[in-house]
């Protein structure tokens, strides 16, 4: 699939957070980081556990981009679960 300029624009403009969005972002900031904690706690220091740490503050920047550029997400793709705790 060919990345089309509104592609880019996507990609590389600023998204100012709507109504609702930094809570979402805060919610997904905090399971990464429960995760996170869980691989420190039970692994030993080394460059895997480096690793998995990274790849989990990865999964939530791409998690928080998609809120960020796509806004929420729709009915029809079933419950969500970056939300369900947002709020309560």
């Amino acid at each position: 699939m060919p990345i089309t300029p509104e592609d880019l624009d996507c990609r590389f403009t600023y998204h100012k957070p709507a109504e609702g969005q930094p809570e979402k972002y805060e919610a997904i900031r905090a399971k990464a980081r429960e995760l996170a904690e869980l691989i420190v706690e039970l692994t030993p220091a080394s460059r895997e556990q480096s690793t998995a740490i990274t790849k989990v503050e990865e999964a939530a920047m791409w998690a928080n981009a998609a809120v960020a550029r796509h806004g929420a997400p729709h009915a029809h793709r079933g419950p969500s679960f970056a939300t369900a705790g947002v709020g309560s």
